[in-house]
């Protein structure tokens, strides 16, 4: 993520992401989005010294528009971490849509999140864990959302593409990279290559 300059971080919670990358890439700078004011202040206490190329906005994703946050240039990174899993399908096909108009040719999308592989582990391991942590979830929080919508297929959908995909934990956890018209897989040693 060395060559990106303008990075979109929706829900990144206490800003562990968003630190590592000001950190890693002096160039950048970041529009971070997120629901939670306790959170955006975590975000910006573990941002530090290069919390001055952060820009945050109290919001829930769901309704971010780029509009709203007064966009300056297109993103050229977006990144959503254990997120995505907190919305429908539905309502992560009408985000992406708007983050890819906000986006540029040759963008990229990091994304990780929970799943469920096929197989017997997926069956009676990650399955239960998955469906225990929705319960716990909607429990403390209120969450609605009770399963894992299909994110794959919104962003491919709304005109991402999937160039790279790894597996965590027999496949709990999967982290991707999507790209935008243009975008060409850059992590290949980090990243399995997408069938």
């Amino acid at each position: 993520m060395a060559d990106r300059r303008r990075a979109l971080v929706l829900g990144d919670g206490d800003g562990r992401f968003t630190a590592r990358l000001l950190r890693a890439n002096t160039a950048v700078t970041v529009d971070a989005v997120d629901g939670s004011e306790a959170m955006l202040s975590a975000l910006m206490r573990r941002a530090g010294a290069d919390a001055d190329r952060v820009s945050t906005q109290l919001e829930d994703i769901r309704a971010w528009r780029a509009s709203d946050a007064g966009l300056r240039e297109p993103y050229d990174l977006i990144a959503t971490h254990f997120v995505l899993d907190c919305l429908t399908t539905e309502e992560i096909e009408r985000l992406a849509e708007r983050v890819l108009a906000a986006a540029k040719p040759g963008a990229l999308w990091v994304v990780s999140e929970f799943a469920v592989p096929a197989g017997w582990f997926g069956r009676l391991v990650a399955g239960p864990i998955v469906a225990g942590l929705y319960f716990s979830f909607g429990m403390l929080t209120g969450l609605a959302v009770r399963a894992l919508p299909d994110y794959g297929g919104a962003l491919h959908g709304a005109g991402f593409q999937l160039l790279e995909r790894r597996e965590r934990l027999g496949g709990l956890l999967v982290g991707q990279l999507w790209g935008t018209s243009g975008a060409i897989p850059r992590f290949s040693d980090r990243f399995e290559k997408a069938d």
